[in-house]
């Protein structure tokens, strides 16, 4: 009875100690490095996002709407700084066609234009609203 024990106990043992996470190494479904790779592009991204914006709350267009609609745009420029995610994504969408539409001094400010800007301060007052 204690040789058939020994013979079925030991190689049990053996067998959990090999397959513990111990002996296992440290694999993951992504590596280290391409995790810090996305992550480092994803925080490019937002930035850029961000710089889209400031740039289109800087023109001058888009501060003579905001005035006529009453918009703090010190408050508005502050909350860029905070936004994330589909906020943002949907701000710099607006922004960049705001941008888009003003390039190379167009002096003149179409009705689409303004409904762009006044689409952008809109995002924006809103996420103010929310946070």
């Amino acid at each position: 009875m204690q040789t058939s024990l020994r013979f079925l106990v030991f190689p049990l043992v053996a067998l959990m100690l090999a397959s513990s996470s111990v002996f296992a190494g440290e694999q993951h479904v992504v590596s280290p490095s391409r995790l810090a790779s996305t992550l480092a592009d994803h925080i490019a991204q937002q930035d850029a996002n961000r710089v889209v914006i400031h740039e289109a709350l800087a023109r001058p267009e888009v501060r003579a709407v905001a005035s006529s609609l009453g918009v703090d745009l010190t408050r508005a420029t502050a909350a860029v700084d905070t936004m994330s995610g589909v906020d943002l994504q949907r701000a710099a969408s607006a922004a960049q066609q705001v941008n888009q539409q003003l390039v190379g001094g167009a002096s003149t400010v179409v009705i689409s234009t303004t409904t762009l800007i006044i689409a952008l301060l809109l995002v924006i007052i809103l996420i103010l609203a929310i946070k």
